[in-house]
This record gives structure tokens, sequence and C-alpha cells, in this order.
């Protein structure tokens, strides 16, 4: 007998959920479909049921921030997309350039822990990727109240200075130095929200 669309649902998110963290943990090269496969606790042969290929499922992963792992973040961090002002900027610049994002390996967002793999990856994957990058910039450009042409300036720059801060703060070995570049593009980030 078939598997019902909620069970195969169900099964696919599983699936796609437990390759976000192991990429974000190990990186794509060194996670395998076995690896996924096991900790979604289903068995290899089920893979290929949802995917055609592992970077098929890469693109999956990332994509799936955004409204997955993403909007549990957000929520958490009060953000309300609805509602856009400089305050809710303020509360994703909180939370994105905290410590505690930053030491959340699993459940970072994909342009942190991914950028070298996504480069090397598929146009599929890099499309995910360039789909979270414009929803950020999007959520600082609405959130900003004057209606300027430097208004999409500083949300662009916003979401590098998160994003590039993050990804340099989790490569440096140096703890204190990592939380100083963290430091520091935060401190950025809040004055261009405040400009």
């Amino acid at each position: 007998m078939p598997y019902s669309k909620e069970h195969t649902l169900r099964s696919r998110t599983k699936i796609v959920e437990a390759a976000r963290i192991l990429f974000n943990v190990h990186g794509f090269e060194k996670v395998t479909i076995d690896m996924i496969m096991a900790k979604a606790g289903m068995t290899r042969g089920g893979f290929y049921k949802h995917f055609k290929s592992k970077e098929a499922l890469y693109a999956a992963a990332v994509e799936s921030f955004l409204m997955g792992r993403g909007a549990v973040w957000r929520a958490e961090a009060g953000i309300d997309p609805s509602n856009l002002s400089p305050k809710m900027a303020q509360h994703m610049l909180d939370s994105y350039l905290s410590e505690k994002h930053l030491s959340d390996i699993e459940n970072q967002c994909p342009m942190i822990a991914l950028p070298s793999d996504v480069a090397r990856g598929t146009p599929e994957v890099q499309n995910a990727y360039q789909d979270l990058l414009t929803a950020m910039v999007w959520l600082f450009e609405t959130a900003q109240p004057d209606e300027t042409k430097e208004k999409r300036q500083r949300a662009m720059a916003m979401a590098a200075l998160c994003v590039g801060g993050m990804v340099l703060a989790r490569s440096i070995p140096d703890g204190a130095l990592a939380q100083e570049v963290r430091a520091a593009a935060y401190g950025a980030a809040s004055d261009l929200n405040q400009s």
C-alpha cells in the first residue's frame, strides 16, 4: 500500500531538516546520504523517493531555512514581518549578530554556515542562497521609514555586515577576536539602521 501524501511530506521534511543541520555542521562535501538518512531515522533507499541527488537536497535544505528554522528564529527574536519598522530591523540585528546565533552551529543561517560550499554549488543551490539574501535585504529595506534611494544601499550594507561579520567571526579561532568582529559588525549595522 502506498504511503499517504502527509506521510510522504513528513518524511521529506525530516530528510531536509536532518540535511540542513548536517550541512551546517560538516559542510556539503563531508556529509553523505547515509549520514542524512540515519539522522532522519530512515534508510538510504528512501532518499531517492524524495530527491534525485544530494545537490537537489542541498538546495532544498538551504531553501527550507527561510520558512522553517528561520521562521522559528524570527519568532523567537520578536520579528514580525507584517509590521516592519526600524525597531523590527533592530530585533533582526540583535538576534542575527548575537553570540547565541554565532555559537548555535546546527541552527545557523545557511548564509553563515555554507558560503564557500554554495559558491561551488549548482545554480539551484546558489538561487536558494540568493533567495535568503533577498529576503534579508527586503526586511531591512522595508523596515526603513524613509523613501530615499539610499534606503536600499543601507539595507544591502546591513545584510552584508550581518552575513560577512558572522562568517568572519565563525572562521576565526581566536574567540576574543571573533567576538570583536561580531560586535563591530553589530555596531555598524545598528548605526545604519538608525541613520
